[in-house]
C-alpha cells in the first residue's frame, strides 16, 4: 500500500505541473524539482507545515541553489500509510500540496488548510497513540 500511495501522489503532483525528478516513483518516495514554481524547497516546507503537512527540503540533482536552501522537497508516504490512508486520501493530499505552494503567502489559505488537514488526521489516527 506504501507504493501504491506513492504511485498514486506522484501521478497527482504530475497533474498539478509538479516535476518530479524521475517523472514518478517505485518506492515510498519522491523528489520534486521546485524551480518552475518560483519557490524553495526550504520555503516549501515551512510553508507546507504551516498547513499542517510534514515534507523534507531537499537537493535536487546538479541543484543550482545552495544547499541550505534547495530547490526541491522529498515526500515518503510511509506515515500516512501507516495511519490507513489510501489513494483517496492521497489524492487530497497532493490537492493540499499544490494549494499551499500555489498560496504560499497567503497565511490565511494555509491556515484553513491547516484546518482541513487535522480533520483529515483526526479521522485516521496514528496506530498506538
Amino acid at each position: 500500500q506504501i507504493v501504491k500511495n506513492a504511485k498514486a501522489l506522484a501521478e497527482a503532483l504530475k497533474r498539478y505541473g509538479f516535476k518530479l525528478v524521475t517523472d514518478g516513483t517505485d518506492n515510498h518516495l519522491i523528489l520534486i524539482d521546485l524551480r518552475s514554481k518560483n519557490i524553495s524547497g526550504t520555503d516549501a516546507a515551512i510553508r507546507l507545515e504551516e498547513a499542517g503537512i510534514t515534507i523534507n527540503k531537499n537537493t535536487i540533482p546538479y541543484d543550482p541553489a545552495p544547499p541550505f536552501k534547495p530547490s526541491g522537497i522529498r515526500l515518503g508516504t510511509p506515515a500516512v500509510t501507516t495511519r490507513g490512508m489510501k489513494e483517496k486520501e492521497i489524492k487530497q493530499i497532493a490537492k493540499w500540496i499544490a494549494e499551499a505552494i500555489k498560496n504560499h503567502n497567503d497565511k490565511r489559505v494555509l491556515k484553513e488548510m491547516h484546518k482541513e488537514v487535522i480533520k483529515m488526521c483526526k479521522k485516521f489516527p496514528i496506530p498506538g497513540v
